[in-house]
């Protein structure tokens, strides 16, 4: 084991969910990692790096000082104005000690922009409850030492085992039909590219913003049509939802924080993984 991955103390805040889940299991072998979980399950409870974390009940701090992270991974889901609160306490804890947090953000901070994709130094804007919230995140660790803080922006995420995916199967099981939007021009990741994303990341000591996605962009009913033809489905039931008569964008490329080529990759490639 490197002296790098010796070193390094790592907390997943939200490491129950889909993608913090993920990243616990990527960086476990690697580094001392924690987690945290919000409703009791026996995996969980009987892992000794897991704390019961509820972040609209319980102070940060006090998982903070116990595990005294140098890295702390933030993959929160939950009240807004809680996790408001809650970043506003790591952005203190951070102030004290050379920790750094990796942010996971979203391209919806860029939704009010929907004539191009987005960049890493683009002006935020958003016209959404969830875009408003991420980007007072943001804002609030833009203003630490920027090698204490990697704010990674995340596109639509899907994985085999992605709540995205499962949808798609419970929808076309029970015969219901799945929404798209015709209009809508994205790029996408997976669970398994952005842990190795990550993971490189916390490597090489990255900091800044980060736009991690597929390096193409895609038209979303296109690409719901693509995922569901791969998964071996049939005459399935799609329900186009048009939000606007043109074209908009919700895609985060990146210009300056380019990552290497191996950990790039395209929409198809998550097509190819999951072809029956």
């Amino acid at each position: 084991m490197s002296a790098i991955e010796n070193k390094h103390r790592i907390l997943i805040l939200g490491a129950s969910g889909f993608i913090g889940n993920a990243l616990y299991k990527e960086l476990c072998s690697y580094f001392k990692t924690f987690g945290t979980y919000r409703t009791s399950k026996r995996e969980f409870e009987k892992n000794q790096h897991f704390f019961q974390y509820d972040v609209e009940e319980d102070d940060v701090f006090e998982i903070l000082e116990i595990v005294k992270p140098t890295i702390i991974i933030s993959a929160l889901r939950g009240d807004f104005n809680a996790q408001v609160i809650a970043h506003a306490h790591i952005a203190q804890y951070l102030q004290m000690h050379k920790s750094k947090l990796l942010f996971l953000s979203s391209a919806n901070v860029f939704d009010s922009y929907s004539k191009y994709p987005s960049y890493e130094s683009d002006k935020t804007l958003s016209d959404s409850v969830y875009g408003h919230f991420k980007i007072k995140i943001e804002n609030m660790l833009l203003r630490l030492p920027k090698r204490q803080v990697a704010i990674i922006r995340l596109p639509m995420v899907f994985g085999n085992q992605s709540p995205r995916i499962t949808e798609i199967k419970e929808f076309i099981k029970n015969k219901e039909a799945i929404e798209v939007f015709p209009n809508l021009i994205m790029n996408m990741t997976t669970d398994v590219k952005l842990t190795q994303q990550i993971h490189y990341i916390i490597n090489r000591n990255k900091s800044g913003i980060f736009h991690i996605g597929s390096t193409d962009l895609v038209h979303h009913d296109e690409y719901i049509l693509e995922i569901i033809n791969a998964l071996g489905f049939k005459n399935v039931l799609l329900k186009n939802v048009y939000t606007t008569n043109d074209d908009r964008y919700l895609a985060v490329l990146p210009k300056y924080n380019l990552l290497p080529k191996h950990l790039q990759f395209t929409s198809k490639d998550f097509i190819s993984e999951i072809e029956i």
